[in-house]
C-alpha cells in the first residue's frame, strides 16, 4: 500500500520532512507506521502523547488500519491557502495576505444586527522577557480549514448569533501585524461577545496551526494550549 505523510511544526524540524511517500504492507495499521518513523527519528517517540496523528484529516488512535492512499499527518500540539466555501455569508479562511479587518467585518453586517465584535490577535515583540524579531506559522492546511468551520457551527449552536468569519495568516508575520482575526455579529452584544471569546479559545484547542517564534539567538516552536483533539471511532 501506498501512504502519504505528512510533517508539521515541530516534526518537520525532527525529521528535516515535510511530506513523503511510504509503501507498507497490507494489513498494517497506524501504530506500525508511526513506530517506523520513531526507529527513524527517536526524538519523535520522546514527544509521547504530546504527538498526534492523523489519517485523511481525521485524528485518530494508533489503532487504526491503514488503506492504500491514506494520507497520514503527524501533529505536534497546535499554537494556538484556500478560503473556505462561504456559509450564509460565513467564511473561515487561510492567508498569506495582510488581514484587512475592517474590510472583512462589513459584508457580514445585516440590518437585524445590533452588534459586531472583532477579535484581532497581533504579533507582539517579545516572549517571557526574550524580543521576538518576528513569527512564522504553519498549517495542515484543509483540515484547518474544517475546524474552523467547525468552530462556526458551534457558534450557532451555542450562541445566538448572526455571521461568522474567521480568518488566520500564514508564513512570515512582522511585529504588530495581525494573525488571526474573529468576526461575529448578533442581534445583542453579550451573545456577540461570548462567542467571540469562545471562538479564539477553540481555534487554539483544535485548529491545526503552529506558530514558530524568532528571536535574536535561535527560535522556538510555541507550545499548544489545552488542545482537546476528538477521535474518529475505529475504522470497519
Amino acid at each position: 500500500m501506498k501512504i502519504k505523510v505528512l510533517f508539521f511544526g515541530l516534526t518537520h524540524d525532527l525529521t528535516g520532512l515535510a511530506q513523503e511517500h511510504v509503501e507498507v504492507a497490507d494489513g498494517e495499521k497506524l501504530d506500525d507506521l508511526c513506530c517506523q518513523y520513531e526507529r527513524r527519528f527517536p526524538r519523535l517517540k520522546e514527544m509521547g502523547g504530546a504527538l498526534l496523528t492523523a489519517v485523511n484529516q481525521e485524528i485518530v488512535r494508533r489503532s487504526w488500519p491503514l488503506r492504500d492512499g491514506d494520507e497520514v499527518a503527524f501533529l505536534p500540539p497546535v499554537s494556538g491557502g484556500a478560503p473556505g466555501v462561504p456559509d450564509f455569508g460565513d467564511f473561515y479562511r487561510l492567508t498569506r495576505e495582510a488581514i484587512l479587518t475592517a474590510d472583512l467585518a462589513r459584508p457580514l453586517k445585516a440590518p437585524e444586527d445590533g452588534a459586531v465584535v472583532v477579535f484581532e490577535g497581533i504579533v507582539r515583540d517579545n516572549l517571557r522577557g526574550r524580543k521576538t524579531r518576528y513569527l512564522e506559522y504553519e498549517a495542515y492546511e484543509p483540515m484547518a480549514v474544517r475546524k474552523m468551520e467547525e468552530i462556526g457551527r458551534e457558534l450557532k449552536g451555542k450562541f445566538s448569533i448572526g455571521r461568522v468569519g474567521i480568518v488566520h495568516r500564514l508564513g512570515r508575520l512582522e511585529i504588530g501585524e495581525t494573525s488571526v482575526a474573529i468576526i461575529v455579529t448578533a442581534g445583542h452584544r453579550r451573545a456577540a461577545f461570548d462567542a467571540c471569546h469562545y471562538a479564539i479559545d477553540r481555534l487554539k484547542q483544535i485548529v491545526p496551526i503552529w506558530k514558530k517564534e524568532y528571536f535574536e539567538d535561535g527560535a522556538v516552536w510555541a507550545e499548544g494550549e489545552g488542545q482537546t483533539w476528538v477521535l474518529v471511532e475505529e475504522r470497519g
